[in-house]
């Protein structure tokens, strides 16, 4: 596996069962919810409380007010946060894949998480938009491509890659089960599953 590992910034609490935010941040059809559908499913299996907060979901039931400026996505990305920590407070494991394109808003949310005593994870799921827009799981990349729609992370919108996450994945070379696996050892090696 070629998954890499760089050490948490800040301090987190480790307890098995606790709760804990999973932050899966990565280009559009990168392979966020799919890995994370696929450790739910095994975390449940084992009776872990677990919950996933998809960025579409949530922006369809709470941020349908929102657009895509950056202004409006630091928004939907600041609601996310907010009630990932609140539910990892309150000991369920989260996890949010969510694109969260811009480094400031995810430091926000690490602080937010930070400031009152609740785990979080940053996992980068770097798979190279060559290959993302090969997927195209919604055909976001093809309309970008025919001009109908526009600012498209990572195409002519930017995506700031984490420099320092808590874990990196490689979708792009790892099957979804491996990927699934390399964050389920993690979280173990954190004492948190």
């Amino acid at each position: 596996m070629t998954t890499t590992r760089t050490e948490a910034r800040d301090a987190a609490p480790t307890c098995c069962g606790c709760g804990a935010t999973v932050w899966l941040t990565g280009l559009p059809s990168a392979g966020k919810t799919t890995i994370a559908s696929a450790l739910a499913e095994r975390l449940r299996a084992d009776g872990r409380r677990v919950e996933i907060l998809d960025g579409d979901e949530v922006r369809a039931a709470l941020s349908a007010d929102l657009g895509f400026s950056r202004e409006d996505r630091r928004a939907h990305i600041a609601r996310v946060g907010m009630i990932a920590e609140v539910l990892a407070r309150n000991g369920v494991l989260v996890l949010v894949p969510v694109i969260a394109p811009y480094a400031d808003a995810r430091a926000a949310i690490r602080q937010r998480h930070v400031s009152s005593g609740t785990a979080y994870f940053e996992v980068h799921v770097a798979t190279p938009v060559d290959v993302c827009s090969e997927r195209d799981v919604k055909g976001l990349y093809a309309k970008q491509a025919a001009g109908e729609i526009s600012g498209l992370t990572g195409v002519d919108d930017p995506y700031e890659v984490p420099t320092s996450p808590d874990l990196r994945l490689r979708a792009d070379i790892e099957s979804v089960a491996e990927s699934a696996s390399a964050l389920l050892n993690f979280l173990a090696e954190k004492a948190f599953v």
